[in-house]
């Protein structure tokens, strides 16, 4: 059986990091070695705009060193990734042309969406996780910049939530009133409060939550020695916030010598105290969990999946749908109509396999784009088409790429606008995806149009294709002339994009 020497390397706000795994196909991955370095890079970026050129310089050479590590493994292959961060300040692109140049590593500038869900993927690895997201549960990602709640009920993705607040932002907050104050953990909390309270009102109230999940920096060290933890790897939440009680009492210093960090002065951690601390209170969990995996677990869990060397147990794609209802359901826009767009538009995309030449991917996008498609009413009745698309371009679906929910969003908007030409599209997306809209707009278009009552008059829907011709079967007892009429208007445009005339061959039901 082969083994692949797999490196996954990380470039975050405060801390460089490289992770070598061995993967065996229907394995579990090994980790071989873990490397890291300090690098706060994001105080330059959040305060300056831009990131200066002697962190440039440490950037390369601790690259450099990961790369000299990587040829002692004989690592087969490799992925390095970088938070948005990157993508923010003025001089990234020239940072990304240096490190290539100078070290031979191609780093990949991630969107927040894309790296939360690597982190999630590493947890949807785990069978403590499927057990804890069916009683209830919020998985807290904690960084540099930002924080990513994500809410579970069920088994299944409620919602998640970006909040522009994580460790090194909140120390990068309160640092033109550190010398105002004698203890400035009271700012620090209010700072937080804010934030949490708009997001437990909206998300939490009448919600059971049995476990928090905890990922972040410094939380595996504040649980490392923890030495009652329950069967599963659990705290219970009273005995987790009697220690951070008590941490949240003494200084920086104080903290990083019993926890036994590196720097003894590490500015960063009383603000983790004070934001796991505040976390935790707030969710009103009865237990912890901190599962002690990091971005890293993630690039390899991700690059692992894809090549078919291991499996999830937990359904990803459940969750996208799950989370993509729920927002539907927050714009009450989730009906009877939008079911029946749904089973239509699958049932055509199914039966058009050899000609579309989409996977399951595009599949799912398309799931997605028929739940959503009428969420814009809620804003506007004449104008629900554009702020369709607003809405879902503003929301975060956990498990979309950024790129992935634009294909969603513009899907929707050329339901019912006309699609304007590639050139006018092209600071949005390449030309494969808009190619990929224009297919799930074509079949969205069909399926809307068949229940364009909103009444259900079809039953027993099935589509098949045959020759150039796909027929779609209905029975139906109802007067259907309304989606005939409009069924036809639509069909020139489905030629269009692939050639083949759909027609409803009718079976009246008496």
């Amino acid at each position: 059986m082969r083994i692949t020497t797999f490196a996954a390397i990380y470039i975050g706000s405060y801390e460089v990091s490289m992770k070598v795994f061995e993967i065996r196909p229907g394995r579990k991955i090994r980790l071989v070695d873990y490397v890291r370095s300090r690098l706060e890079l994001g105080l330059d970026a959040y305060s300056k705009g831009v990131i200066g050129y002697e962190l440039v310089e440490d950037l390369c050479q601790v690259l450099k060193e990961f790369h000299s590590i990587m040829d002692g493994y004989k690592v087969d292959t490799y992925k390095a990734y970088a938070g948005n961060m990157l993508r923010t300040v003025s001089n990234g692109l020239f940072i990304l042309d240096q490190i290539k140049i100078r070290t031979k590593i191609e780093v990949t500038v991630v969107s927040n969406s894309q790296l939360r869900f690597l982190s999630y993927e590493s947890l949807a690895a785990s069978p403590e996780f499927e057990k804890m997201i069916g009683q209830g549960a919020v998985v807290v990602d904690v960084g540099g910049g930002s924080m990513q709640i994500t809410l579970f009920q069920k088994g299944t993705a409620v919602t998640t939530q970006r909040i522009e607040l994580g460790i090194m932002r909140i120390w990068e907050k309160v640092s033109k009133i550190r010398n105002m104050v004698s203890h400035y953990e009271t700012q620090m909390q209010e700072l937080i409060d804010k934030e949490l309270e708009i997001f437990k009102r909206l998300y939490l109230e009448g919600k059971d939550i049995q476990y928090v999940i905890l990922m972040g920096d410094y939380i595996g060290e504040m649980v490392k020695g923890f030495s009652k933890k329950l069967d599963d790897g659990t705290i219970e939440t009273e005995r987790f916030l009697k220690l951070l009680n008590k941490w949240h009492k003494k200084s920086s210093k104080e903290i990083a010598i019993e926890l036994n960090l590196v720097n003894e002065n590490d500015p960063l951690i009383l603000p983790s105290v004070v934001l796991y601390k505040r976390l935790t209170e707030e969710m009103n969990a009865d237990f912890v969990w901190v599962p002690g995996v990091s971005v890293g677990d993630g690039i390899v869990c991700d690059f692992a999946e894809k090549n078919h060397m291991i499996h999830f147990l937990h359904d990803l794609d459940k969750d996208v749908l799950a989370a993509s209802r729920n927002l539907a359901e927050r714009y009450q826009s989730y009906s009877g109509h939008t079911e029946s767009v749904l089973s239509t538009s699958t049932a055509i995309f199914d039966a058009m396999k050899k000609v579309h030449g989409m996977g399951k991917r595009e599949r799912l996008l398309l799931q997605v784009a028929s739940i959503l498609h009428d969420c814009g009413r809620y804003v506007s009745l004449t104008n629900q088409f554009v702020c369709s698309y607003q809405i879902i371009m503003a929301s975060e679906i956990i498990g979309l790429k950024d790129i992935e929910r634009e294909i969603v969003a513009s899907t929707v908007k050329y339901n019912s606008l006309p699609r304007p030409p590639y050139e006018s599209l092209r600071d949005k997306m390449d030309k494969e995806s808009y190619v990929i809209v224009s297919k799930l707009t074509a079949i969205l278009k069909i399926a809307n149009a068949m229940d364009r009552s909103h009444k259900q008059k079809f039953d027993n829907i099935r589509a098949a294709l045959r020759g150039k011709e796909l027929i779609i079967t209905i029975e139906t007892k109802e007067n259907t002339v309304l989606e005939k009429g409009l069924f036809s208007t639509y069909a020139e445009s489905f030629e269009e994009v692939f050639s083949i005339m759909p027609k409803i061959k009718e079976k009246r039901i008496f």
